[in-house]
């Protein structure tokens, strides 16, 4: 097939300079903060769970990062939904729609009056994912006030990537404080040590405070006006440990607590607890432990350290590295950067059993709920930074959701498996004004599951995941219809292409689905052959008769029919995915490099990039290297736009609404890797997707040619 490369290229590691000192690249981008900074937040985790601090070392002020990169306490299995006494149904939130052909499809959208808003506004806000808890310092003053952020004084903390550490250092009127903090890797909790003469006098303790569920939009995910509407049962499981028992409606979990000494752990007011080190002793270590049903054998600090140094150096000797420090080009230190902290950050909130939400495991974005279409971004990257497991981990969720997703294509009319896009652990579809419409996320799940087999191209591989690749091709070959009597398969409306602005009932074939459907039907039928199986005629027929691009003035056109999209300013807004079809995606007959180039020119000269998404640059980037042109695909992921922002912790800014955006930090490594090793028909140089102007001596290794 056009894209595919050799299986030898495929199925080794591709290696450009050996022996990259993996330490010294990694900690010369450790954070360091002087200073509170509400956008500079920093997490410790594992994947499945994240605990994300202030200044202080722990979550002493959440209500002054609220506005920032909140204080999150977030698991992967940490869901509430609110009760439902009004019997509100799914059902009720249906509407009808016919396409060009006749065929009447029902989709779950918004309703803004009478009972429909209301069925509406419950499945968009349960379940939601649940902020677990608040891990605080609360400490006093010696008039007997309570410290703020201000009273901070002296500043130093730093994240160490190597071992996933904060150390926190500061004084509180003169006194010192030392906060180190450890996210365990097996287990879903925290421990902590606190070195502080305001510890021996009783000013310095622990604060545990528990919220109620809160269906706000983007928000911490905490809610503490609702004090009588859960339960926080306190229980002595011995001298120095105790379990807090939670229950809110029908959701249960356990904290399990415990620490060294002779402390004591009481109850403050409703729902808070504080935990007080052993009278005259400077040291508090403790160890939090968040679960569903409750931990028996909780860790103590020294072995939270362990785990977390162990678990973290094992991540960055694995898979690939790319090292710029002999790069010569201005702007050659900030990439890395960006690339260093985007793995951690992808590590620790991407890498888990479920998809990841925008926001990942730190705050919640669209109610904690996770959309499907970014699965991508969130994902791609870790095959070719060769750590094809970590993506891997999250693909049980289509299994779970299968039956789901093949009943929303029966009742539509459809065969196969419609994936869904805004939806949570059990593959619920949340109601929409433009979610039920995407498309683009039901090829996600072919892409992935070729990256796994050409890493590990065995029977095993292509067994386990056979049958999400065939009901998935049968959706795409149901879905597309030789509807205007051209021989030809269209991709029809209602629909909404990636980029959203596009009305539902009036678009037809987007040229990022059309080759994005040529793309996963291919790999849909290498799978059959590979397993020895009959062609599926009927796939074979709409990949052979797909619908062509549809180009205007030598422009490839956002979808065919819309004309006049690159006159009118309306449509000028939001992703410039068109340029995905040969960027994203690889090379087909499909793609002509000269209409290719002309759209990107167009939309470099004419795009509103207040309008776009963090994903969006390196999208664009990828396109560029695809048309050999390296120093636009450079000047891209540089682009001095308020979305393309990363801030001191390595988030990507996107606006004071959505203060970071994890699609565009996996986004940024899927295209740097690619820019590195390379892609199936790159120029043959080094580093094919850079400048080949002597400033990008570009060093790396372990990383994966991409397709």
């Amino acid at each position: 097939m056009a894209f595919a490369c050799s299986e030898t290229d495929k199925n080794s590691e591709k290696e450009s300079q050996e022996g990259i000192d993996r330490f010294a690249l990694v900690n010369r981008h450790n954070v360091v903060l002087e200073q509170p900074d509400t956008l500079a937040s920093l997490s410790v985790g594992n994947g499945e769970f994240a605990y994300t601090v202030d200044v202080s070392g722990l979550q002493s002020f959440p209500e002054y990062y609220e506005n920032g990169v909140s204080l999150g306490t977030q698991s992967q299995w940490g869901w509430h939904a609110f009760p439902n006494p009004d019997n509100y149904r799914w059902e009720e939130i249906l509407r009808y729609d016919t396409s060009a052909i006749g065929q009447v499809i029902s989709f779950p959208v918004q309703w803004k009056e009478g009972r429909k808003k209301k069925v509406t506004d419950y499945f968009r806000t349960s379940p939601h994912r649940l902020h677990l808890g608040i891990i605080g310092l609360e400490i006093t003053k010696e008039d007997g006030s309570k410290v703020v952020v201000d009273d901070l004084q002296d500043v130093h903390q730093e994240l160490d990537l190597w071992e996933g550490k904060i150390t926190s250092e500061y004084s509180i009127e003169g006194e010192p404080v030392k906060v180190e903090l450890y996210g365990h890797q097996e287990k879903d909790g925290i421990s902590a040590r606190i070195h502080s003469p305001l510890v021996a006098s009783g000013r310095l303790k622990v604060k545990f405070r528990f919220p109620y569920g809160s269906g706000c939009h983007v928000c911490p995910g905490y809610d503490w006006t609702q004090e009588d509407k859960h339960e926080s049962y306190l229980e002595v499981i011995k001298p120095s440990q105790v379990r807090i028992s939670r229950t809110l409606d029908s959701t249960n979990y356990v904290t399990d607590v415990s620490w060294e000494g002779n402390g004591a752990f009481e109850t403050d007011e409703k729902h808070t607890f504080l935990l007080n080190a052993q009278k005259g002793h400077e040291t508090l270590e403790f160890t939090a432990v968040f679960s569903e049903e409750g931990e028996n054998d909780i860790p103590d600090f020294e072995s939270t350290a362990k785990s977390s140094e162990g678990g973290w150096e094992e991540f960055w000797q694995s898979g690939g590295a790319i090292d710029f420090s002999e790069c010569t080009d201005e702007r050659a230190h900030e990439l890395e950067r960006r690339v260093v902290l985007s793995q951690y950050l992808t590590k620790l909130n991407c890498a888990g059993s479920l998809p990841p939400q925008e926001t990942g495991l730190t705050m919640n974005s669209w109610y904690g709920k996770f959309h499907m279409e970014m699965h991508w971004w969130h994902g791609a990257h870790f095959g070719l930074w060769n750590r094809i497991g970590l993506m891997e981990k999250s693909l049980p969720w289509y299994f779970n959701s299968l039956e789901k997703a093949k009943a929303t294509a029966e009742r539509q009319g459809y065969e196969g498996a419609r994936w869904q896009k805004m939806t949570d652990p059990y593959g619920d579809e949340s109601p929409s004004s433009v979610a039920p419409y995407l498309i683009w996320q039901q090829p996600h799940i072919l892409y992935f599951v070729e990256q796994i087999y050409q890493a590990r191209p065995e029977a095993a591989t292509l067994e386990k995941y056979k049958e999400l690749v065939f009901e998935t091709a049968e959706f795409m070959a149901s879905f597309a219809k030789d509807s205007k009597g051209d021989g030809k398969y269209h991709l029809i409306a209602p629909l909404i292409p990636a980029q959203e602005l596009f009305p539902a009932n009036a678009t037809d074939d987007p040229p990022f689905e059309l080759a994005y459907w040529h793309y996963g039907l291919t790999v849909a039928l290498d799978w059959q052959q590979r397993l020895g199986m009959e062609e599926n005629e009927k796939w074979r027929e709409v990949l052979d008769n797909l619908a062509p691009l549809a180009t205007k003035d030598s422009l490839y056109l956002p979808s065919s029919t819309h004309p006049r999209a690159y006159e009118d300013d309306f449509y000028l807004h939001d992703h410039p995915v068109v340029l995905g079809a040969y960027g994203i995606l690889p090379k087909t007959e499909m793609i002509d490099t000269t209409i290719m180039k002309n759209t990107l020119e167009k939309i470099l000269e004419i795009w509103n990039w207040e309008t776009t998404w963090g994903w969006d640059y390196p999208m664009m980037a990828m396109n560029a290297a695809r048309l050999n042109m390296p120093d636009t695909a450079l000047d891209a992921l540089f682009m001095g736009e308020e979305k393309n922002t990363y801030l001191p912790n390595g988030h990507n800014y996107q606006d004071k609404r959505l203060r970071i955006y994890l699609p565009g930090n996996g986004g940024l490594l899927t295209t740097v890797a690619m820019m590195a090793a390379g892609w199936e028909g790159a120029p043959d140089r080094p580093n094919p997707g850079f400048p080949d102007n002597g400033k990008w001596n570009v060093k790396w290794e372990g990383l994966r040619e991409m397709p």
